[in-house]
Formats: C-alpha cells, structure tokens, sequence
C-alpha cells in the first residue's frame, strides 16, 4: 500500500538528482484548496514554518512550477531576491532553490522542491533535469496508486519529518578519551538545533552540565546564548550547508569563539576560548550585540507578514494574506478583523477565516460601548490573551458576551495606526494556548502591522471607488440604436494602478447615418480618464453641431486640445457610417488601423496617417473612403488588444483579423467576447482595452435603450 514513506523516498531521488540536501514535497489539500507541506527533509521544521500552508496565488517556487508546469530554478541567493523577494527577507542566506510539478497539467497533485548550496552554473544539467522529472513522475503515480486503491494520501496538519539518515551514533571509549584530550570543546546538534553530544571540555567552557544541555538548544538552555544573532547564525548554516563562525560573551568576561560544521545529520560545533573586542563580538559588521533575548523565529514571523502586507492592494487583500500568514504561523483555528466606526460607535466585520458566521453576525455592527472583549480592545487599545474559554468567560461574565462554543484559546489584539486604535483582530484557538510573553509581545506588535496595512487598503479602496465612478461616469452608458446597424462594445481595464485608463470609444447618431469612434489618451490614471472624458465631450459635440467629414472633427479636436496645454497626447480615429450604402469615411490621428471582416475572410484596413492629437495645433486629418457591404463586421479597437512585449504588431493584427473572420457569422455580442477572450484570461494586463464591433444589416429601427455598462475584469 502506498504511503507516506513512498513521498520521502521520491524525494530523496529528487534531492539527489541536483545535490540537494534539503527539499519538501507539497500536495493540494481537498478541505482548503491550498498548498500544504506533507514532506520535510533535511531542515529544521521551524525554519519553513510559515509556509507550511500555501495560496496557489502567492508567489513562490513551488506555485510557480505548478502554474508553468514546468522546472522552476534559482541558482543562487541573488536570484532569489530578484525572484521571489519574500523569500529572501525570511530566508536571507546563499542557497539554490529548485522546484518541479508532480503530475501534468490535466492532473496536478501539487509539487517537491529542493534546496542545496548555492550554485554557479545558472542552469540544472541535462540529466539533473532527467532525474527530477523521474522522481516527479514516481511520486505521481504513488499518489494516484493510493487514489485507486481507496486510501489517498492527504497532507497532514504538519509535515512528516523523517529522522536523517545515521542520526545517532555511539562513540566508541577510545574516540571519546581522544575528544577529551582536545583543549577545544566538542559538542553536535541535530537538525532541530537540540544538543544531542557534548563533551567535558564543551561542558566546563560553557558552565553547564551536559545533562542539562542534551535534548535542548542552546538558545533556551543558556541565557547568554538567546539572542537572534547567534541562532541565526545557526539557521544560516544549516539552510546552506556551509560552515559559519560566531563569537559571544560568557558573563562576565568570557568570550568563547563557536564554528560550526553542518553535515545532513545535524551541526558538529567546536568551542574555544578567545580574545575578541566588544565591537567584535556577535556580529560582522562591528555593531554591538543585542543585549534583549528575542526569539529570531518570532522576529521571522513579523518580517515575513510585513513583507506579504505590502503585496495588499484593498481590504479583501488585507484579510486574505493576514489569515494565510498568521493562522498556520501561531496554530490558530480562526481570524477576524472588526474595523471601527468611530462616527455611529459600531463594529464592523471587515473579514473572518474559521468562525461560524452566525456567530460573527451577533457582534457585526453592534455597538463598541458594550461589555465584550472585542469592543474593550477597540476602545481602550489594550490587548487581551486568554488561555481557555473558562478564563474569558471569568473577565466577562455578562450573558450578553457571546463566545463561540468548540474554541478554548483567546487573542483579541488592538489595531493601532497614527497613534489610533482602528479596530481589533480576533484570534481564536480550537485548544488551550498559553501565550508567551514573547508571544504576546509580537502579536502585538503585528496589530500594528495589520492596522496600517488596512489604513492603506481603505484608502485604496476609496481611491478605486472614486476613480472607478469617473471612469464609469465617463463611458457611454449604453449604445444608442442604429437603423440598419449592429454594435457591440467592451472595455477591459488594467490592471496595473488604479484600473482605470485613457481608452474610450463612442456611437454617435447623425440622423440615418452614424459616427463611431474609438480613441486613447496617454496614461493610466485619474488625469488620463478626465482628459478622455473631454475629448469625448468634444468630439461628440464637433460631430453632431457640423455638417463636416471625420477630417474636420478630428482637426477641431485637435486645435482643442492644444489650447487646453495638456502635457498628454492621445490617439482617435473616426469615421462616419451610411448604413444604407455602407459607406464609409474615415480620419486617423496615430491610432492602430481598423480591421474588416467580409467574405473574402479577414485584413487589416489602411487608415490615413495622422499626428497624434494634442501634438500640432496645424495639424491637418486627410480622409479615405471603402465601403461595407451587407453581412461585413468592422472591428476597432485600441492598442492593448494587440500590443505585448515581443510581439510583432503587424502579426498581432493580422491574427486578429484571422479571429474576427472565424466569429463574424456569429451574433455580434458573442463576436466581442471572442476577441477579448485572451485579454480576459490574462491574470496581468499592461493596458486598457477598448472595443467596438459594427456590422451592417437590414432590421427595423428601435428606440435607443439602456444597457449593461461593459463587461470588464474589475
């Protein structure tokens, strides 16, 4: 039967196929749809722990390889800053990093990823490559073996960390008597950091017993030794494998020099006494050692929130990363966040992972006044830890408190920004958790973190909804009917900024004929909308007071927006349509060409040159004429539907002339939403996109009528 030790196997395979000596073996959890750790080999388990559970969305190794399918390598700690910034913040220390899907693309079960010295080639060899995609493929099909016979492997809560290979080994008599007659002191830890040998003369160097040091680290069994410095000097040692050197103070004036030597068993320290300065001492730089013993994981655990928190573009993202990083980091069962409404005195739930809502619905929107502890914390900005349910219902014994049945562990932390208290975060824990000082100490401090990272995102947020309203307000609010005209339009946003842009397009009536147009204004921001919104006030206004060709309107527009000095410029073309002809007159100021669909199959129309807008106040618009006959369907359409980095523009029209002609028999909503397909799909677009889509036909007149504003990705 498949197993667990089936995973460790493979990936043992895997980390030999590149040198690795460290590596982990991530599998989909079917309850939360993320990432979890199911396999740990060769490293500290604290060291990854805030990544034990995984969104497919963040950006790391393993999510990378499953999205590209493919092998994900970073040789080196530079590219591994470059690559993934997060990362290297946490983990700062010189490594390559490797990762591989296991499965395809039709059955992804998750991916492995390995870690070993840093290298200097930039890429895996050939037969490096060969033998990880054989222990991909190995660890697939014992995953689907395990499927099959009604046993799957699921990932734990924790990963399973094999004890390393020769772990333990007893010296003999011999060996020992030599050890001791070194005046230097011997003594090894494992890879979890616990001593595991010490010799006398390590024992006496340090003044303590080896009885109380064996099965303990040194950060915890010797108080001179917990500082962040020093451990992490040990976590960078055992993440690279390369040997390091430290020296610390043994009070009162003892200074003793530590070198450490890791192996995949663990870490052989050799302790001698020496003479170093003060400034020396702890540190490579010169700066003086920390005296205050604060936990290096704990420290970790801040930095890497901190860092994910700037990714947060709006509340929701807030929320989201917040329950992703702190949950798993602290063992919490359940987050909520309760923003404040100082104005109406009410709690509002801005997000919660974990809680039974009906739970939550009983303190949404009531008041802060109230005795629970939700609401002391928002109004007095003093934290409360709470060992079990017991504990909190002894400091609010109101019947009006409400505390969910099944969670024992309590944390309810102030959200503090600009000397404020702006709301609380709720912790709760399924057992008892007695919480630390230390820990107490960086909860608290992370509130502050997640408070100004709300601040941020309410901001953005409000930024968003204003811009969104302009950019709305701007836009047609529907297509006015044509006589013997159909048309269809979308506008996609980018989603770079503040998903706004300066692309517009408008169906104008002039009596039984039609005007239509389609632009872009330089710019992806607030200034860029505005000055579209004139420029389609504008034209709107040239095109239906004047008996003028497309020529004229564009040049009248033109001469505007130079008399307005703008410092941006912008692209249009406009024709005017005589649906009983099909006759068509066009003017071009620097905007991509228009592309026809008829029965001859798809082409690229040539559109009159024309300077952009906003460029030459002289500037003249000549005119071309064709004709679009029953059945034909005319596309136009702004750069960011052809324009990408690396790709021919010409060959990008074409193509899309090519996908125009395949979809021009269908109906003509159904022919946009095949051009914007791609666009849409697309996770990261560099530019808005605007699209209009006319065909010409025979159908009877209708008033004009309001419509769905067009669908876009925000």
């Amino acid at each position: 039967m498949p197993g667990p030790s089936d995973l460790i196997d493979g990936l043992r395979r895997a980390m030999a196929a590149v040198e690795a000596h460290a590596g982990g073996v991530y599998l989909w959890d079917p309850e939360s749809s993320a990432l979890r750790m199911a396999v740990l080999v060769g490293m500290p388990p604290d060291l990854l722990h805030a990544w034990y559970t995984v969104s497919p969305d963040t950006a790391l190794p393993v999510t990378d390889a499953i999205r590209t399918n493919g092998l994900i390598w970073v040789p080196d700690s530079a590219g591994v800053a470059r690559s993934y910034p997060r990362i290297a913040l946490v983990l700062p220390y010189d490594v390559s990093i490797g990762s591989y899907p296991i499965g395809d693309r039709d059955a992804v079960h998750g991916a492995l990823f390995v870690i070993g010295r840093s290298r200097q080639t930039p890429e895996v060899p050939e037969e490096g490559v060969r033998e990880l995609d054989g222990a991909a493929r190995e660890l697939a099909r014992v995953l689907e073996r395990s499927r099959e016979l009604g046993a799957p492997i699921v990932p734990p809560k924790t990963p399973l960390i094999p004890d390393p290979p020769h772990s333990s080994r007893t010296p003999v008599a011999g060996f020992t008597e030599m050890v001791e007659r070194l005046p230097q002191g011997l003594c090894a830890l494992d890879t979890n950091g616990r001593f595991t040998v010490v010799s006398e003369t390590a024992s006496e160097l340090m003044e303590a017993p080896s009885g109380a040091l064996v099965g303990r680290t040194p950060w915890a069994a010797l108080p001179w030794l917990n500082d962040p410095a020093y451990e992490d000097r040990y976590r960078a040692t055992v993440f690279s494998r390369v040997p390091s050197h430290f020296v610390a103070l043994h009070p009162p004036d003892r200074w003793l020099s530590f070198r450490l030597y890791p192996d995949d068993t663990g870490v052989t320290v050799v302790i001698t006494p020496t003479e170093v300065d003060w400034t020396d001492a702890g540190t490579e730089s010169g700066e003086d050692a920390p005296r205050s013993p604060t936990r290096t994981g704990f420290l970790y655990h801040v930095l890497h929130l901190a860092s994910a928190l700037t990714e947060a573009v709006g509340v929701t993202d807030v929320v989201r990363i917040v329950a992703e990083e702190i949950m798993p980091t602290f063992g919490a069962s359940a987050l909520a966040l309760f923003g404040h409404d100082q104005r109406r005195q009410r709690l509002l739930l801005l997000g919660q992972q974990g809680f039974d809502p009906d739970f939550l619905e009983l303190l949404n929107e009531s008041t802060s006044r109230t005795r629970a502890p939700v609401a002391r914390t928002t109004v007095t900005g003093v934290p409360g830890f709470f060992r079990s349910a017991g504990n909190l219902r002894s400091a609010y014994p109101d019947p009006g408190v409400h505390i969910q049945d099944g969670l024992e562990g309590w944390a309810f932390l102030p959200l503090v920004a600009s000397g404020r208290t702006t709301g609380t975060c709720v912790l709760a824990f399924t057992d008892q958790h007695t919480f630390s000082v230390q820990e107490r100490g960086v909860l608290t401090a992370l509130g502050g973190l997640i408070a100004q990272a709300l601040e941020r995102a309410r901001l953005y947020d409000f930024k968003l909804g204003l811009a969104h309203g302009l950019q709305d307000a701007l836009l047609p609010r529907w297509t006015p009917q044509v006589r013997g005209l159909s048309v269809a339009t979308r506008y996609l946003p980018g989603t770079d900024g503040m998903d706004i842009g300066g692309d517009f397009y408008d169906l104008i009536p002039l009596g039984g004929n039609a005007g239509a147009a389609i632009g872009d204004v330089q710019g992806h921001n607030v200034s860029a909308a505005a000055l579209m919104g004139q420029l389609r006030t504008a034209l709107l206004a040239y095109a239906t007071t004047s008996d003028e060709g497309p020529g004229a309107v564009l040049r009248r527009v033109n001469q505007l927006l130079c008399l307005m000095e703008s410092e941006l410029f912008a692209s249009c073309l406009y024709l005017c349509l005589d649906p009983a002809t099909g006759r068509v007159s066009m003017a071009n100021a620097g905007h991509p060409s228009p592309i026809l669909a008829d029965e001859s199959g798809g082409r690229v129309l040539p559109a009159p040159d024309g300077l952009l807008l906003g460029v030459d106040a002289e500037a003249d618009y000549s005119e071309s004429e064709f004709t679009l006959h029953p059945g034909a369907t005319l596309a136009l359409y702004t750069d960011g539907l052809v324009e990408s980095p690396g790709v021919d523009l010409e060959r990008a029209q074409q193509d899309l002339a090519d996908r125009l002609a395949e979809a021009s028999r269908r109906p003509i909503d159904e022919v946009v939403d095949e051009l914007t397909r791609a666009a849409l799909s697309e996770t990261h677009r560099r530019d808005d996109i605007a699209l209009m889509v006319l065909r010409t036909e025979t159908w009877e007149a209708a008033p004009a009528r309001p419509r769905t504003p067009p669908r876009d990705s925000r």
